[in-house]
């Protein structure tokens, strides 16, 4: 693939990722997960230019957010989810890439189908079991595949009160999450040169996605777009499996 075209997807994307995260509150790593493993050098290598710029979409809100996160709502799943994604991530170093990727199809296949159909159905009570079982959860999939907003998602949902404070407990579970899983990366050799050019190439993207998601936010039927989002998912993941 030609430089200026790799640099072009790597830009577009992480504009399109960013957008979604800002309209909708999660997504960033679904999205990115299904162009980046098609582009970059290694699996693991586009799981951590996936986290570093989900990093950076969520850390602007998390600081400005600061004082209104419930940290005991967040810690258990927080603590959790650090802990489980250390050892996904020392996994992830060991498996094939042609492997991981026709995994992460079938997760992207499901994922759709859930949200699509089963999560509106779905109610959790936030007890410490279920901050626990969601942590692991999450955990998992953001070592495997850098996208753990579903189950923690799930689980924010049904503990806030506000969408204030939904806004700011999940962009503190990102922001951190995304922080100590880049050093669990970087310390298994994901982070390499060509991740960081990505990064400084992706970054100028993410913060033109957060400015043109705040526009578009009040004026995007949001049902419509996450319905856009899910089937685009579920197309990515079957061309991931047959690839």
């Amino acid at each position: 693939m030609d430089f200026p075209v790799f640099i072009m997807i790597i830009f577009a994307s992480s504009f399109v990722a960013s957008f979604i995260q800002r309209v909708s509150g999660f997504g960033f790593g679904i999205f990115m997960m299904t162009i980046l493993p098609l582009v970059m050098p290694s699996y693991g290598e586009a799981t951590a230019l996936s986290g570093l710029l989900a990093l950076v979409n969520s850390m602007y809100i998390c600081i400005r957010m600061w004082k209104q996160i419930p940290w005991k709502k967040l810690l258990p799943i927080l603590i959790t989810f650090i802990v489980v994604s250390f050892f996904a991530i020392r996994w992830v170093a060991g498996m094939d890439g042609r492997v991981l990727k026709h995994i992460l199809g079938g997760i992207l296949i499901f994922v759709s189908i859930y949200f699509f159909f089963i999560s509106e159905r779905i109610r959790v009570k936030p007890t410490m079991g279920v901050q626990l079982a969601m942590g692991t959860a999450s955990g998992l999939m953001g070592g495997f595949f850098a996208m753990q907003g579903p189950p923690a998602v799930l689980y924010f949902i049904a503990c806030t009160d506000s969408k204030e404070e939904y806004l700011a407990i999940t962009q503190a579970f990102f922001f951190i999450g995304n922080s100590m899983m880049t050093l669990f990366r970087a310390g298994n050799g994901f982070v390499t040169r060509t991740v960081g050019l990505c990064w400084l190439c992706g970054i100028v993207a993410v913060f033109l996605g957060i400015w043109v998601g705040a526009m578009v936010f009040r004026r995007i039927t949001l049902p419509s777009l996450r319905k856009v989002i899910y089937a685009y998912m579920a197309v990515s993941g079957l061309l991931a499996i047959l690839a």
